[in-house]
């Protein structure tokens, strides 16, 4: 399974208590954990370099590979090992950050021998702080302690242990029969000394999961009801398991560095929150019945953006609202596959993407669907953005792709900017909140006769990435009826989606973002969130059968755990990027939505996005 000493992305497993997160490959290792948190520096991180990077390793000592699975409803991961002797099950968890009654701080690894006898072998090999920090390691009565400069580590496991000091990693061994169980438990700093009942912790976590993910519709009439449902409650899974627990942000995924080009630079820090992402995760949540996730979503933002000027809000921040999210280039490490540099930090932090207001205000729309007003103070943050949208539309930006070649004059962020008002002149209106609507309607008619004018080009038919450049074809394009920019039927519309049939789709159903340089050597592969443009827009177009069938062709893609990275390589399948990517499993979420809503499937709350406004709103002068 592993090449060079590297598992494939898309073999990995994910476990987390909704503050950090672990990856586990099909061998039993856990081959990335950054602790505390999800954004901290890594404890072990052999998925970025298999040699010094760290790993923890439990399983049968003849058995290369395992089979991943999650209990049903959980994200409790199992992974079920057949060998020559017996067959063996590693059962991997964290209690949720919720669950007062358990230490949270804890990764517990349960071993069931099921038949046989089965000899197991146990590799533990921290490497503290991105492996920078020498490693100590000590031994105790429960097993040994680990530490580095900061952090520490208790590991408990009835093994016969051998402790190497010098090269700051241990080694185990025991034998189980069939019907004995063995807990093996990693306690963090904070976690040392704390009363742990496992099998207890277990209980409780399966239920928290459960409880969890059965608010997901399953009406056979509902559009989740049909045959995308298990996918999309795994999706709703891994976007809970991306959220903090504290604050309510959601990482776009636990990774970093993942490399959208194998032996490549495009390699980026995801373990943060864009505001971009705000109207399509709240509109995936609230529409998976999570309604109070989305709106504990919303107060964060709001509450980050009113602590500041719309000019200095960043389109991404900690997921504590950290700010100072500087990027820098571990080059100690050899990155997954030879993919140089290892990043941390996020250097677009410090960009100007002017879209993200117009996200803002689509998730605040899209909640306000659901009964959720505004306070008189959150309100005010609304209007102080789209007070700002009316200055500063015209600017260039880095975009929603992050461009690291220079400002442009980004369609999108045009169309976005047109959005922020919209949105802004319907809740007003709706819910008499006090704005300048004159001046709002104004710039709105303005910045949408600047994109006709300027993003649409007549010889290719189609809407394109920059004002000014006719030839580059932008995914983005498949977004402006979705946002009610211009309705479905729209020739230019419809010719959009055409060009992005012939242009940037790679086989039956993957997108790339765009077929223009970003000032980025390599390649990328296709990307899971733009598929899923592609499909919403043939679904509320009336290309039903065709979206229908698309949607089918994207979950084979699926893993067989369920979940997806951010990007797959369509010449074999792999997986690219980050993993697993937020941005797709909302993509893959509200596709099924609005193909299911499309075949005439019944809605589990109120229409979204794209249903709601196939005509664009007050747009008396269309």
């Amino acid at each position: 399974m592993r090449d060079g000493g590297y598992t494939p992305i898309e073999a990995y497993g994910v476990v987390g208590n909704l503050e950090t997160a672990a990856l586990v490959a099909p061998d039993g290792s856990v081959d990335w954990f950054p602790f505390p948190h999800v954004e901290s520096p890594s404890i072990f991180g052999a998925v970025l370099d298999a040699e010094r990077g760290g790993r923890f390793r439990v399983g049968p000592a003849d058995s290369g590979t395992g089979t991943l699975g999650y209990l049903d409803g959980t994200n409790v991961l199992q992974t079920r090992f057949e060998t020559g002797g017996g067959a063996l099950t590693v059962t991997d968890f964290m209690p949720p950050a919720d669950l007062v009654d358990h230490p949270k701080k804890v990764l517990y690894r349960r071993l069931d021998c099921e038949e046989g006898a089965v000899d197991v072998e146990l590799a533990f090999d921290p490497a503290f702080d991105y492996a920078r920090t020498e490693t100590t390691l000590e031994a105790t009565d429960t097993g040994l302690r680990a530490a580095g400069r900061e952090e520490r580590t208790t590991l408990e496991a009835e093994f016969d242990l051998d402790i190497d000091r010098d090269a700051g990693r241990a080694t185990g061994a025991t034998t189980l029969e069939a019907g004995r169980t063995e807990w093996v438990l990693l306690r963090c700093t904070g976690a040392e000394d704390a009363a742990t009942d496992p099998a207890a912790a277990l209980s409780d976590t399966v239920d928290y999961w459960r409880d969890w993910s059965h608010d997901c519709p399953t009406d056979e009439h509902c559009v989740f009801g049909g045959p995308w449902h298990d996918h999309v409650v795994r999706s709703g899974l891994v976007l809970k398991l991306l959220t903090h627990a504290e604050s309510g942000a959601i990482a776009a995924a636990p990774t970093t560095s993942l490399p959208e080009d194998v032996g490549g630079v495009r390699n980026w820090d995801y373990r943060y929150n864009w505001l971009r992402d705000a109207g399509f995760t709240v509109q995936a949540l609230s529409n998976l019945g999570h309604v109070g996730a989305a709106a504990a979503y919303v107060s964060w933002f709001l509450d980050l953006c009113g602590a500041t000027e719309p000019a200095t809000i960043q389109p991404l921040y900690g997921l504590h609202g950290e700010t100072a999210l500087d990027e820098r280039e571990l080059d100690h490490l050899s990155g997954y596959r030879g993919s140089r540099p290892v990043r941390v930090g996020n250097g677009a932090a410090d960009q100007r993407q002017l879209d993200i207001y117009g996200e803002l205000l689509l998730a605040v729309d899209e909640l306000h669907t659901h009964d959720r007003s505004l306070s008189a103070d959150e309100w005010t943050v609304v209007r102080d953005i789209v007070d700002y949208v009316t200055e500063v539309w015209q600017e260039p930006d880095a975009g929603i792709w992050e461009v690291r070649d220079g400002p442009k004059q980004f369609v999108y962020s045009k169309v976005l900017c047109w959005v922020a008002l919209d949105r802004g002149l319907a809740l007003a209106s709706d819910h008499g909140y006090d704005a300048p609507v004159d001046a709002w309607r104004e710039t709105r008619n303005e910045i949408r006769e600047s994109v006709l004018q300027k993003g649409y080009d007549d010889e290719l038919g189609a809407f394109v990435q920059t004002y000014g450049d006719g030839t580059t074809l932008d995914a983005t394009g498949l977004l402006l009826p979705v946002v009610g920019f211009l309705p479905f039927d729209d020739e230019r519309v419809q010719g959009t989606i055409d060009a992005v049939e012939t242009r940037l789709r790679e086989d039956e159903v993957l997108v790339r973002r765009y077929d223009g340089s970003d000032g980025l050597p390599g390649e990328e592969g296709a990307f899971v969130l733009c598929a899923c443009w592609l499909i919403d827009a043939l679904a509320l177009s009336g290309r039903v059968e065709t979206a229908h069938d698309r949607l089918e062709t994207l979950v084979e893609y699926v893993n067989p755990l369920g979940l997806l990275a951010e990007e797959i390589d369509p010449d074999d399948g792999t997986y690219l990027g980050n993993y697993p990517q937020a941005f797709s499993h909302i993509g893959l979420v509200n596709s099924a939505l609005y193909v299911g809503a499309a075949q005439g499937g019944e809605l589990p709350g109120p229409p979204p996005m794209g249903i709601r406004l196939g005509d664009p709103i007050g747009m008396d002068d269309y």
